[in-house]
Order: C-alpha cells, then structure tokens, then sequence
C-alpha cells in the first residue's frame, strides 16, 4: 500500500509500512490477546505474521499494523462467541478485500455468523432482520490500535535484517521514567 493510500486510510496517524513491524508482546498488548493465542494462531495460519515469521528457535516474529488489527477483530469476534472456523471465513475474506477498504467496514455478529456493513443501509436492514448483536467498526479499531502502538517500538525490517528501531518521543520518555 502506497503513502497516499495510507494517509486516505488513516488520516489522523502515520500507518508503518510493511518492513515496519512489532514483536509479539507488543501485538499481544495492541491487540488484547495473550501470547499464547498469537502464539497459536500463528502456528494454525489464522494470523501469521507479515513482516518476519519465525524461522527457528530464537527468531522473533514481527507483525505489521494490518496483522495486529486483524489480530484485534479476532479477539473480539472470539468474546461475542463466534467459532474459529467462521472467524477463519471472516477474516479471509477481510483480506480479499485489501487494507484499503478496510475502514469503512463495520462487523456484526449474531454469536455464530459473521456479517460484513459497508453502508448504514447494510446496518439498518441487518438489524431489522432481526441479526446482528455485536458490531465491531473496523476504523475504530484502526484508531485504538494506532493508539496503542504508538507507546512501543517499532522495528525496520530490510530482508532478514533489522535496520532500526524506531520509537516515538512519548514512549521513550516513558520507557526511561520507569527504567530510572
């Protein structure tokens, strides 16, 4: 995804693009998961991570932004009782869509089914049907987890290599008031 398309998409933040990702902690504190969720949902290919997967003992696995949402709508798609195999279905077809259309998305969720709302007419009609009790806003998820990312590093991935680690001012602050 270029620049421009990120800033349409994400107007109020600075989306990494995709040699920047984060560790496994991190994705697990963005995406309110424990790391033996990520850890599983890895192996099983349901969120696998795009920056760098794993590759042997010792090796981190870094996870884009797009990965840690992903990770995110998982989660909460899991509380509202909807089986894996349909979150499986779901989240498949998210990626079909590509990154782009993402924000515009809404979810419901009737505990077993999962349906996608690009319009408010979507979501009037689903509700009238009688369908829909748990709703997830894709764009307001986009925003938590900017948020939350925020507060942690990031790092550059150029090939196998870690080029950088980039931090924001905030949370170097922070890391260094706690530290001392």
């Amino acid at each position: 995804m270029g620049e421009q398309q990120q800033s349409a998409l994400f107007p109020h933040a600075a989306i990494p693009d995709e040699h920047v990702g984060y560790r496994g902690p991190t994705a697990c504190a963005a995406a309110g998961i424990t790391y033996r969720q990520l850890d599983y949902w890895a192996r099983t290919g349901l969120v696998e991570p795009t920056v760098r997967g794993a590759k042997g003992s010792g090796s981190q696995r870094l996870y884009s932004f797009t990965d840690i949402l992903v990770l995110k709508v998982v989660k909460r798609l899991l509380d509202t009782g909807v089986s894996l195999h349909n979150i499986r279905v779901a989240i498949d077809h998210l990626r079909s869509r590509g990154t782009e259309d993402l924000a515009g998305v809404t979810l419901f969720s009737d505990g077993a089914s999962v349906y996608e709302c690009t319009s408010p007419e979507e979501i009037v009609d689903l509700l009238q049907g009688g369908q829909g009790v748990f709703g997830i806003a894709v764009g307001g998820a986009m925003k938590e987890v900017t948020g939350t990312l925020a507060e942690f590093p990031a790092e550059r991935v150029e090939g196998d290599r870690i080029v950088e680690t980039s931090t924001d001012e905030l949370a170097a602050r922070r890391r260094a008031r706690t530290a001392g």
